[in-house]
């Protein structure tokens, strides 16, 4: 039986939820986050598809690695990314022996994957480029705004799987103290036992770095993780066929004991946002924590949407063939003329969503009622899939709250000066927009009045 979820009625829950003092919160980000962006002045660091080809680009200079990339996009196809690539590097080194593959031997492997690495870091190190001009088009400094805005029992507490400085620039800027892990201030070093204590700086903000960060190495004559300068030295969990098994060492074995106390803690909710739920040893400390006695929830805020090929239609102005004809175009109407006639072309988007039976994160969620999913068009809760729709139309007071979480489907039966009427009208479907990092912080950034209200009346009590 077709079921559906009014996000009107979900939003609330999640409003009150982030609005209470007493709530154990925390958040979840991955690389979406450092995707995001307000204005051409954000700094943000790029999607997989624009690193990828930025750093095969770079490497591919030196004719014998292009040749080995060459390669690898014909075996890879549309996986040819930037793990996908570190993974078949490492899984080559591992068979190369003493002789030669895609003519390199096992050094030179070892001197491109050194090189790869630090052309990562190199493309994430987007703090070079910050000045305090530039601090207002950062979402991450309204985030921290968000979090600075009211006291709470517990301190919200950051997971990120990102190696950039964003979070940190953000806090810092809107003067957030932050506590990471790390102690002391000529040579920072990383404090295991300070993660095992969930009261340790009880107050301060935590931001747990579950991949690394930019800085991060180990000092040699100490065997300390410290933090320093960053340079290729960095110690960092890269997106290979490895991060599993490097997860299992210090410092990450105590980032990740960290996410799971966290949610076998009492009244606890995780938020996950730009997160894929593409790394293993992560989904699986989650799905272990929830399935013990702890009366947590993980929400996943999925962008869930990817482009398809889109349709292209044409329509005459009288009837004619289409042949020597000249365009114009603005990306999406091109425009023709053929002698004396005229039309157009249009060329619209198609998208498709991944939140279905055959996406693992759908499969968890219907089986843990202590996980929802909800994606841009459809959501899980308690373990059941329904498509987002609205049980009544709002009104026009209502609609400025709904369009911080909501982009309702156009009815062309109400289009201004429309010359065709539409048959369907109000479906109360459309796109469930926080899934967005940028448009989660803005919908954040509209509590912040609630938030003082509900300060004032505390202190008043």
């Amino acid at each position: 039986m077709s079921i559906s979820h009014d996000p009107s009625e979900y939003i609330k829950g999640l409003q009150q939820l982030l609005i209470s003092d007493k709530k154990r919160i925390s958040f979840l980000f991955g690389a979406g986050s450092s995707m995001a962006w307000k204005d051409n002045d954000s700094l943000t660091v790029p999607s997989v598809h624009p690193l990828t080809n930025d750093i095969v680009g770079n490497l591919s200079k030196e004719l014998t690695y292009k040749i080995l990339f060459d390669d690898l996009k014909e075996e890879l196809k549309d996986k040819f990314n930037i793990e996908t690539i570190l993974s078949n590097l490492e899984q080559k080194i591992g068979v190369v022996g003493k002789s030669k593959l895609n003519g390199l031997d096992k050094e030179e492997f070892n001197t491109l994957i050194k090189e790869y690495k630090e052309k990562i870091q190199e493309k994430i190190s987007i703090h070079n480029e910050f000045d305090y001009e530039k601090a207002e088009s950062m979402v991450q400094v309204d985030f921290a705004r968000w979090i600075g805005q009211v006291d709470r029992k517990f301190p919200i507490e950051i997971f990120t799987t990102n190696y950039d400085y964003l979070f940190e620039l953000g806090l810092e800027y809107c003067n957030i103290p932050y506590y990471d892990g790390f102690s002391g201030s000529y040579k920072p070093f990383f404090n295991s036992e300070s993660i095992e204590d969930m009261n340790f700086l009880p107050n301060q903000t935590k931001l747990w770095k579950l991949h690394g960060s930019l800085g991060w190495q180990l000092e040699e004559s100490t065997k300390k993780i410290i933090r320093t300068h960053s340079s290729g030295k960095d110690i960092l969990i890269y997106p290979s066929i490895l991060k599993y098994n490097n997860s299992k060492k210090q410092p990450y074995e105590g980032l990740m004991d960290r996410l799971s106390n966290f949610l076998k803690s009492d009244d606890s909710i995780l938020i996950a946002c730009g997160y894929s739920f593409g790394d293993e040893h992560i989904n699986a400390r989650i799905e272990t924590a929830l399935n013990t006695n702890t009366t947590a929830h993980v929400v996943f805020l999925y962008y869930d949407k990817y482009e398809v090929d889109p349709t292209i239609t044409f329509k005459l102005n009288k009837h004619t063939s289409l042949s020597n004809f000249s365009i114009t175009t603005d990306n999406t109407l091109f425009n023709f003329v053929t002698g004396k006639m005229h039309g157009t072309w249009r060329r619209k988007k198609n998208y498709k969503y991944r939140l279905d039976e055959s996406d693992s994160i759908y499969e968890a969620a219907i089986a843990n009622t202590k996980m929802s999913v909800y994606g841009i068009r459809g959501a899980v809760i308690g373990g059941k899939y329904g498509e987002w729709k609205l049980k009544n139309e709002p009104d026009k007071d209502a609609s400025v709250n709904i369009d911080l979480y909501f982009d309702e489907d156009f009815d062309d039966s109400k289009e201004i000066g429309s010359q065709e009427i539409g048959s369907e009208g109000w479906s109360g479907k459309g796109d469930f927009t926080i899934t967005d990092f940028s448009k989660l912080v803005n919908f954040l950034s509209s509590l912040m009045p609630i938030n003082e209200i509900h300060s004032w009346s505390k202190n008043a009590k």
